[in-house]
């Protein structure tokens, strides 16, 4: 789900964008004022910057080495169950449901 700060940090960010863009070609063309030049260069570049932090922030994935971890830690506890005396193909398919439970299907 997306948030609507986020969506109005990205639409901002392109009206800046695109902003920029312009100004860049009007100050080019009206005798490429450095001051003016590099105002609007340092502009875009902090509403990259913001973007960059807002889509990092926002983002609601998992890192691979996490979820690597995870699966990891869940196969030790099954072989523990294992070595105990469970019988591994009813452990595993318990894992199996758990998994589909757990993603809502």
């Amino acid at each position: 789900m997306k948030s609507p700060l986020v969506t109005g940090i990205r639409i901002a960010s392109a009206v800046v964008f695109v902003a920029s863009i312009v100004g860049l070609i009007v100050t080019s063309i009206n005798g490429n004022n450095e001051g003016w030049v590099l105002t609007i260069g340092m502009v875009s570049a902090v509403t990259a910057i913001l973007l960059i932090v807002t889509s990092a922030v926002a983002s609601t994935r998992r890192i691979p080495v996490f979820v690597d971890a995870d699966a990891e830690l869940v196969e030790m506890r099954v072989r523990e169950l294992v070595d105990s005396g469970a019988d591994e193909h009813l452990v595993r398919e318990l894992v199996k449901l758990s998994v589909k439970l757990g993603r809502g299907s």
